[in-house]
């Protein structure tokens, strides 16, 4: 497995601590790493700038804010339009995650909702979708395992 040519074992050891925890100062990870306030500061502005960091942000436990039901919903689209209608799906609010895929459909959407009717209101919304020619969706009993993974 390649590594990544434009971060070092440094910059890892700092992804890893902001994966645990993106909440946590400079200051803090200083410490954890031994390095100055400053550099990790300069790292972690430099891991921005290159789009290695996205964004900070929590992981929400959504069952326990009333998001009871989550599903995965296959989609296969009229060719050409993968991206037209992908764009359009992701600005529903119930979506967490779209993927371009390869198999007998074209995308898989990740959506949560509070209950089954808004989950079938979604549905039939997106169904009616110009070039969206068939869908599947899977409901989810539970999830074992959903976190960011370390970097190597």
């Amino acid at each position: 497995m390649e590594k990544d040519k434009t971060i070092d074992k440094t910059d890892r050891k700092i992804l890893n601590i902001l994966l645990k925890n993106a909440g946590l100062s400079c200051r803090r990870i200083a410490k954890k790493t031994g390095l100055s306030t400053v550099t990790i500061l300069n790292r972690i502005k430099k891991l921005e700038n290159e789009k290695i960091i996205k964004n900070h942000t929590v992981h929400l436990d959504y069952s326990k804010l009333g998001y009871d039901i989550e599903v995965i919903i296959k989609l296969c689209i009229s060719k050409g339009m993968l991206f037209e209608v992908e764009k359009k799906i992701a600005k529903e609010p119930n979506v967490s995650a779209i993927y371009d895929v390869t198999g007998n459909f074209d995308a898989i959407i990740i959506a949560k909702f509070r209950n089954r009717k808004s989950m079938d209101n979604f549905l039939k919304k997106i169904q009616i979708y110009d070039f969206i020619e068939k869908t599947e969706t899977i409901l989810i009993l539970n999830t074992i395992k959903e976190e960011n993974i370390l970097v190597k």
